[in-house]
């Protein structure tokens, strides 16, 4: 007559066992340690004070990152909203019917001093064609620090708007590119490089066409340089990105 193999026990239940061994113990230790007569034993001890040290850093640690990750999708869709938000201010809204930020082409922008190795570029499409695109870039030189602005262009290559997304100018004379703050920016509505000059592109005091700050000249010429430098970036690229149709 055969008889049936005895079944060891399964590994699983192995492991439960020796964790919860181990749990059990560590709780025991734990409990002797704290015992306030080995503290006071402990306390003078530099390897005591360094643990506590240690503990409480790494407790630090452990709440940081609990608490990032409990904050970082509520920040990323802010900065999603917020940036929804300045591509509407700088492409009319009857010029598209995508959605911006879910239709988009990542192009190399090293060479055209506009902040960034790569350039996200937003295609604004009405019935797969591609009327409009907006972008980020940064003036790096402004007079107190990076300027960082947000362009659209029209497939001809006219500007539909522009606006100052950050700054750390001063307050009163360099914050005037701010549209809250004067309607400086809105003078660039409706240029390109092929209705004015290359000499034109600059603020009057250098003979160009914009207008300057009084007190405050750097502001506006390093704006002004940038956003030329944003069209030319889309004129080298204008066919490859009006061809992106779907």
């Amino acid at each position: 007559m055969n008889s049936e193999p005895v079944k060891s026990p399964p590994k699983a239940n192995q492991y439960v066992e020796y964790a919860l061994r181990t749990v059990s113990n560590f709780r025991q230790k734990l409990a002797v340690w704290l015992e306030p007569g080995n503290l006071e034993q402990l306390r003078p001890l530099l390897q005591y004070q360094a643990g506590v040290l240690g503990g409480f850093a790494l407790l630090a640690a452990i709440l940081l990152g609990v608490a990032d990750l409990a904050t970082r999708g509520v920040i990323e869709l802010r900065l999603q909203e917020d940036l929804q938000a300045n591509l509407e201010q700088v492409v009319p809204a009857e010029l598209y019917d995508n959605n911006l930020l879910k239709d988009s082409v990542l192009l190399p922008s090293a060479d055209a001093n506009l902040g960034a190795e790569q350039t996200e570029v937003y295609l604004a499409k009405k019935a797969g064609l591609v009327n409009a695109v907006c972008f980020k870039f940064v003036a790096p030189d402004g007079y107190a620090g990076p300027i960082s602005l947000v362009m659209g262009i029209d497939s001809k290559g006219e500007i539909l708007g522009v606006r100052v997304i950050a700054h750390v100018e001063t307050p009163g004379l360099g914050d005037k590119i701010e549209v809250t703050k004067s309607k400086w920016v809105l003078s660039f509505n409706g240029k390109s490089l092929n209705n004015l000059t290359v000499e034109q592109w600059a603020v009057k005091k250098d003979g160009g066409v914009f207008d300057q700050f009084s007190g405050a000249t750097i502001t506006p010429r390093k704006v002004v340089q940038a956003i030329k430098r944003g069209l030319e970036f889309y004129k080298v690229h204008q066919a490859e990105l009006l061809s992106a149709s779907q």
